[in-house]
């Protein structure tokens, strides 16, 4: 389940934004806005659920 602030990877072959990361910024009705930043530009996109995977951006330790 994609809650706002969830960081998400489209997956979606198909779509222009296919392989990029941003952030989950609202959740209304099966569709999910995402904004993607990047350097001098921000874009508020909005994707089915299903087109999106949440990622982890938790740092590990290397041992």
């Amino acid at each position: 389940m994609l809650f706002p602030g969830t960081a998400v990877r489209v997956v979606n072959l198909d779509d222009t934004y296919y392989g990029f990361q941003g952030q989950v910024q609202r959740v209304s009705d099966g569709k999910v806005a995402v904004l993607f930043e990047g350097g001098n530009w921000d874009k508020l996109i909005t994707f089915t659920a299903k087109e999106l995977e949440a990622i982890d951006t938790s740092r590990r330790s290397k041992k």
